[in-house]
C-alpha cells in the first residue's frame, strides 16, 4: 500500500502527458486501501477477472496518472469507459471511498482535455448534447422513430446490419402518439382530503418510452391524497451527460430544474438513475441551490414508504420478484421500502432471487457502447431470475427494465417485467 511518506507528491502537471486531475479528486483516491473487498461486487472484474476493470484497480490508475507515473491517459480511460457506475463498490468499501465521484470527475477531466474519439462514442455525445437534454427535440426524434417503425424500416435497418441485433432486441417498439404525450403540466388536485403537495419529475426517456409508467405515478399520487405539481420548465436529469464526461452540460439542466421545482417542498421521481443523478445536484453544482434541492428529492418508492398508502392497491394474484436498480440500493440507499409496499399488494407473492443487487448491465447507455460485457452481465441477472421463475419482475429503473426484459426473453422467460408503481393503483381511484 502506497504511504504519505512513499507516494510521490501531486502535481497536476507532472510528465509531458500530465494528469488534468484535480487535488481533490486525488485526495479522495488516497482512501483506498486496496483491501479488494470490493471485487466480488464488481460487475466487470466478475466478467474479465482483470485487476485494472476492478475498482481498487481503476482507482489506481487514476493516482498513477496523478502522480505521473502513467503516462497514456488512454489507458487509463479504456478502463473507466468499461465501468458501469453501478456504484455496488461503495456499498462493499468499509472506507467509505467515494468511487462514483472518482469515477465521473476523472472522465469529465480527461473529456477535456482530449474529446473521445469513435463513431459510436462522437455519436452518442451528439444525441445526448443535442436531442437528449431538449425535450421537444426528443418529443419529436421519437415521432420519427415510431414513423419508421411503421414503414418497416427499423426491420429493414436490422436485416441490413445498419441496427446492430444488440440494440434492437434491448430497445422497446415506441408506443403511439397519446401514450407518449407528456404529463399535463401544473397542479392537479386528489379527489380527497390533501395530505401534501409534491412535485413530479418526468424525466427524458420515461415520457416517450415509459409514459405509462409516468401516467400511472401521477395516479398513485392522486389516489394516495397527494397533490401533484407538474412543471413545465423541467429539463433532463443530466445523469447521461455526467457518466459521459460533460458536466457543465448537465449543470444547466441541474440549475433548470432547480428553478422549476423551487417552490415544491418534496420532488418525487420514478427513476433510480435520475433520482441518483438529481441527489446529487449538491456536488454537481457546488452551491445552496443545488443542495437545497438535492434533499429534497425522494424515489417514489421511499416516498410512499414514508407516508403510507391512504389507498388499499388493486389485488394481484402474482408472484413477483424484486430486482434492485443500483443507483437505488447504492446510490440512493433505498432497499427495503419497495418491497414494504409491494407486501400490501393484495394476492402478491414474493419470490427471491440469488443477486437482487447485481447491476443488470443497463447503466444509462452503457449497454451500447459496450455492448460485449453487458451482454454477459445481464445474461448473469437473467439466470438469477430464472432460477425463482417469477410471473412479474418488479424493478424501478427504464433501463434496467429494458435490459432485463431483453435478458429474460432470450432465455427463454415469459417473466414480464414492471415498474413497481403498476402494482401499487388501487383498483376504484383514479
Amino acid at each position: 500500500m502506497t504511504t504519505s511518506s512513499t507516494r510521490p507528491a501531486f502535481d497536476s502537471k507532472a510528465g509531458a502527458e500530465s494528469s488534468p486531475l484535480s487535488a481533490n479528486t486525488y485526495e479522495q483516491t488516497l482512501g483506498c486501501v486496496h483491501c479488494g473487498l470490493c471485487l466480488p461486487a464488481c460487475p466487470t472484474y466478475k466478467t474479465t477477472g482483470s485487476e485494472a476493470d476492478s475498482p481498487r484497480g481503476r482507482i489506481y490508475l487514476v493516482r498513477a496518472l496523478a502522480e505521473g507515473r502513467v503516462q497514456d491517459s488512454g489507458i487509463v480511460r479504456h478502463h473507466l469507459d468499461r465501468c458501469l457506475d453501478c456504484r455496488a463498490c461503495e456499498t462493499a468499501c468499509p472506507s467509505g471511498v467515494h468511487y462514483g465521484a472518482i469515477l465521473e470527475s476523472t472522465r469529465a477531466a480527461l473529456e477535456a482535455k482530449q474529446p473521445a474519439a469513435g463513431l459510436r462514442v462522437r455519436v452518442a455525445k451528439l444525441l445526448l448534447r443535442h436531442v437528449v437534454a431538449h425535450q421537444a427535440r426528443l418529443r419529436f426524434s421519437f415521432a420519427l422513430l415510431r414513423l419508421a417503425e411503421s414503414l418497416g424500416l427499423r426491420r429493414l435497418a436490422r436485416a441490413i446490419g445498419l441496427l446492430p441485433k444488440a440494440v434492437d432486441d434491448i430497445a422497446p417498439r415506441v408506443p403511439g402518439a397519446s401514450a407518449r404525450a407528456p404529463l399535463p403540466t401544473g397542479w392537479h388536485k386528489p379527489r380527497g382530503q390533501s395530505r401534501g403537495k409534491v412535485g413530479l419529475f418526468t424525466g427524458c426517456v420515461m415520457e416517450p418510452i415509459f409514459g405509462h409508467m409516468n401516467r400511472a405515478t401521477l395516479r398513485l399520487l392522486l389516489a394516495n391524497d397527494f397533490e401533484v405539481f407538474v412543471p413545465s420548465a423541467q429539463k433532463c436529469c443530466g445523469a447521461l451527460l455526467v457518466h459521459a464526461g460533460l458536466p457543465e452540460d448537465a449543470q444547466r439542466l441541474a440549475r433548470a430544474n432547480t428553478t422549476a421545482f423551487a417552490e415544491c417542498e418534496v420532488v418525487v421521481n420514478n427513476s433510480a438513475g435520475c433520482g441518483c443523478a438529481m441527489r446529487e445536484y449538491g456536488e454537481l453544482l457546488g452551491d445552496e441551490a443545488g443542495r437545497t434541492f438535492a434533499e429534497k428529492c425522494r424515489d417514489i418508492s421511499e416516498f410512499l414508504a414514508d407516508r403510507g398508502l391512504s389507498a388499499t392497491p388493486a389485488r394481484c394474484e402474482v408472484k413477483v420478484a424484486y430486482d434492485d436498480p443500483c443507483h437505488l440500493c447504492h446510490g440512493q440507499k433505498v432497499r427495503q421500502q419497495p418491497r414494504d409496499l409491494l407486501a400490501k399488494v393484495p394476492g402478491l407473492k414474493f419470490t427471491q432471487h440469488a443477486r437482487p443487487e447485481d447491476c443488470c448491465g443497463s447503466a444509462g447507455i452503457y449497454n451500447l457502447l459496450q455492448p460485449d460485457l453487458a451482454a454477459d452481465i445481464g445474461r448473469r441477472k437473467a439466470e438469477s431470475l430464472c432460477a425463482a421463475n417469477p410471473d412479474l419482475v418488479a424493478t424501478g429503473n427504464p433501463g434496467c427494465m429494458m435490459q432485463i426484459a431483453a435478458h429474460l426473453k432470450a432465455a427463454g422467460s415469459k417473466a414480464r417485467v414492471v415498474h413497481p408503481v403498476e402494482l401499487l393503483l388501487p383498483e376504484d381511484r383514479p
